[in-house]
Parts: structure tokens; C-alpha cells; sequence
């Protein structure tokens, strides 16, 4: 079965759901959000995944771990086997 690239797309729900091809990168994101607590500067340019890596940090504070699981027998996002809670935050 080809997997398709995820050209336009930036919503991280749709893209795992769709079953796009997805470079996973949930591991950095751990290491960003559980860090120093020093301030952090994300600096990329045009069209090098901003809005993607906002919509993924949504799901997270969301607590859609379903997302991040196995899909369509491909394994799961790193952010699963690290230690993280998984809770709804309400912002």
C-alpha cells in the first residue's frame, strides 16, 4: 500500500488519521516541552512545519494519545514510550 505525503497539510489529527506519510519527531518535542524551563526559541522557515508542530503540541495538551499510537501497523510515536502523562489540559 503506498502512503501518501501530507503536501498542504498542516492539522496533526488529519494528517495521522489520513494515514500520511510522517516523520516522527515526538521525541524533540518531549525533550521541548519537559526541558530546563529555560525559554526556547523556534526559529524555521517558510514552510518547514510551524503550524504542523503547533497543531501536534495541541493534540498533546489535548490528551489524544490515540494519535500517537500504532496505525495501520506502523509503530507508535516516540512521545508514547517516554514518560509523560497523558491528561486534558484546559487552557
Amino acid at each position: 500500500m503506498k502512503r501518501l505525503l501530507p503536501i498542504g497539510i498542516q492539522d496533526f489529527p488529519k494528517l495521522r488519521e489520513g494515514g500520511f506519510v510522517y516523520v516522527d519527531k515526538t521525541a524533540r518535542i518531549h525533550e521541548l516541552l519537559t526541558g530546563s524551563g529555560q525559554p526556547f526559541f523556534l526559529s524555521r522557515p517558510r514552510r518547514f512545519g510551524k503550524s504542523l508542530l503547533c497543531s501536534t503540541l495541541g493534540a498533546i495538551f489535548e490528551g489524544r494519545r490515540e494519535l500517537f499510537g500504532e496505525m495501520a501497523g506502523r509503530p507508535a510515536l516516540a512521545i508514547n514510550s517516554l514518560d509523560w502523562e497523558w491528561k486534558y489540559v484546559d487552557v
